[in-house]
This record gives structure tokens, C-alpha cells and sequence, in this order.
């Protein structure tokens, strides 16, 4: 029997909870081994942006923001185009420090990865209001991937050897052309060098 992965994914509408939602979908759309359990903290001073509280954040605010983060997760798996079984657990729970609340869940569920965004702050921004990345990868008790919204351009690699640099050009330090390998059928097979297709 295939051991269960759990993989925490902290969620709050925003650009890096989507990269970590995309990145979530994409590791548990590997295996079915793989359940996901995607969180939401929401401050009891403000409601998430997108989503307006009438009475405040209680639990009945809480339990909208579960609805919606499942329509979230629905339309992400949708566009992944994912074709094998997806397990997911919805989690939203209303606290002050969001670190904490990812950590315990993971402590809760016994996860193997925790997969969170990055806001991006630098200098003061950190100092005043901490970084909620670097306390989990910090304090996890497993692997932490920050997940970021990919900014490089797509490319067409093109074959190392084209790539080869002027040889003549520095006799101290010499290019050494990478060398492509395929396992398959447990043996390890020296290919041509132009980089794989897939």
C-alpha cells in the first residue's frame, strides 16, 4: 500500500497563494498518494479584500471563505487539466499570525511539504512586519517550497552544441558540454546531446 503525502498549502486570494495553489495542484496531480490540504488564515480585524464580510469575521464568515476557496481549488484543478483522482481538504481558521496557524496544521496532519507564496518583502517591510515565508521554512518540521509566479521567458533550448563556446578563448578554464542520459529499464543510456523535448 502507497504511503499518504499530505501537502500543506497556504491560500489567501492573492498572486503568491495563487503560485502556491498552482504548484500544490501540480505535486498532488502526480499520484493520487498525494492530498492536499490548502488553508486559509483570515485576520479577525479585516476580512479577505475580495471577499466582503456583512457581520464582521466569525464563523459564519469563515465558512463562506471555505465555499469559496473550494471553487478556487475546483477551477485550478480545471485548468491544470488534471486527469487522475485529486484528494483535498479545505481549511480556514481565523487568527492573527499566519506562519503559526500553517505550522500547526502541518504538525496536525503529519505533513511531508509545506508550499507557501512569497510576498516579495525586502528591508524595513520585513523588519516591521516579518516574513511569514521565513518563519515557516525557519521553524517546519519538513521540506518548505516558497512558490513563486514564474517571470522567465519561455525558451527554445537549442543543442549544446551550438552552444559550445570559443575553446581557444580560455585555455584555463575549458567548456566541458553537458551530457544528456536517459534511465530507462534500469540501465543509464548516453544520448546526443540535444536537450529532450518534454
Amino acid at each position: 500500500m502507497t504511503a499518504v503525502s499530505h501537502v500543506v498549502v497556504g491560500y489567501d486570494f492573492s498572486h503568491p497563494g495563487h503560485a502556491a495553489l498552482q504548484r500544490g495542484v501540480a505535486i498532488a496531480s502526480r499520484a493520487p498518494s498525494h492530498v492536499l490540504h490548502v488553508l486559509c488564515v483570515i485576520d479577525p480585524r479585516s476580512p479577505i479584500p475580495s471577499i466582503p464580510s456583512y457581520d464582521g469575521v466569525d464563523a459564519m464568515y469563515a465558512a463562506r471563505v471555505q465555499e469559496m476557496l473550494a471553487i478556487e481549488i475546483q477551477a485550478e484543478l480545471e485548468r491544470a487539466e488534471i486527469q487522475s483522482r485529486v484528494h483535498f481538504f479545505v481549511h480556514a481558521r481565523i487568527a492573527e499570525h499566519v506562519a503559526d496557524e500553517l505550522l500547526g496544521l502541518a504538525r496536525e496532519v503529519g505533513a511531508d511539504l509545506i508550499v507557501v507564496g512569497s510576498h516579495g518583502l525586502t528591508g524595513l517591510e520585513r523588519f516591521l512586519v516579518g516574513s511569514t515565508s521565513e518563519k515557516i521554512v525557519r521553524d517546519a518540521g519538513c521540506s518548505v517550497e516558497i512558490a513563486r509566479v514564474k517571470q522567465y521567458p519561455e525558451v527554445e533550448l537549442p543543442t549544446t552544441v551550438e552552444n559550445e563556446p570559443d575553446l581557444d578563448h580560455d585555455h584555463d578554464h575549458p567548456y566541458i558540454p553537458p551530457h544528456r542520459y536517459t534511465y530507462e529499464n534500469h540501465r543509464v543510456s548516453l544520448r546526443p546531446p540535444e536537450w529532450p523535448l518534454v
